[in-house]
């Protein structure tokens, strides 16, 4: 005689919500709150939605709810506090070297004085990443670097395939300093980096192949010539500073009626 099968307990709510979109549930939700406050529909001082309305709008746990605003927390968009509720944090407090935050930036039209600050962070450090790599680098490094530039070369930054390699070349150079510090701003640097690429690609492909100014940079690396690298370093970034500003308009004056 055949027994009865057991029943099934009903899985528990936060497992039915456990992904959307191929990405985990608390983390789409930081990602979607993040965009909102990096982009500005979220202000500074603003408060977010309570906690039992904005997990029940968007039919997930409270648990599931509350990490996401534990990660923005982290991330220094938001603080908690009782009474207040969920309160977006001043720019001041964000943790924008986070390579998250980064790319929530460049989901959007990041402002005019955002893309500056970040083009001025990346000429202090890449310049002098790039000498200090002339002197340092391992034949290892040169090797992972000549890779990414071959893959460049063949995919082109007009694809992901190339986006990706020369988020490789700039990560083997920082890594060829060998210095602890850079080595830990390695993941907001190359993030930067490959939000740039998608930003600008997105906006108006590149007419332009940066290639060369990239076998410039290596060239001066493997010769072992920190002055020439960081030479071919400021000029790869005065070249994508270009790539990103808006074309000057023409100042000629209307004819006038006679």
């Amino acid at each position: 005689m055949e027994r009865p099968r057991p029943k099934r307990t009903p899985a528990h709510p936060a497992a039915a919500e456990e992904k959307r979109g191929g990405m985990r549930l608390h983390l789409a939700i930081a990602r979607e709150l993040g965009i909102a406050i990096v982009s500005g529909a979220h202000r500074p001082g603003d408060i977010l939605q309570g906690e039992v309305e904005a997990s029940q709008r968007r039919k997930v746990s409270r648990t599931v709810y509350r990490e996401a605003v534990r990660i923005l927390a982290a991330k220094g968009l938001v603080s908690s506090r009782t009474k207040v509720g969920t309160q977006v944090s001043p720019r001041s407090e964000w943790r924008l070297l986070d390579p998250d935050l980064i790319g929530w930036i460049f989901t959007g039209d990041p402002d005019a004085a955002m893309l500056r600050a970040l083009f001025e962070l990346r000429a202090i450090v890449e310049p002098a990443a790039a000498a200090l790599a002339a002197a340092r680098r391992t034949p290892a490094q040169l090797e992972m670097m000549q890779s990414g530039l071959d893959r460049m070369r063949r995919h082109t930054l007009q694809s992901e395939e190339g986006i990706l390699a020369d988020q490789q070349f700039h990560a083997a150079l920082l890594d060829a300093t060998h210095n602890p510090f850079m080595l830990s701003m390695a993941n907001s640097v190359t993030a930067a980096i490959t939000a740039l690429n998608r930003y600008k690609q997105r906006r108006k492909p590149l007419e332009r192949d940066p290639t060369p100014e990239h076998e410039n940079v290596f060239e001066g690396i493997a010769a072992r010539d920190p002055e020439a690298a960081r030479q071919a370093m400021l000029e790869l970034l005065r070249l994508a500073i270009a790539d990103v500003q808006p074309p000057r308009q023409s100042r000629r004056r209307k004819p006038t009626n006679p």
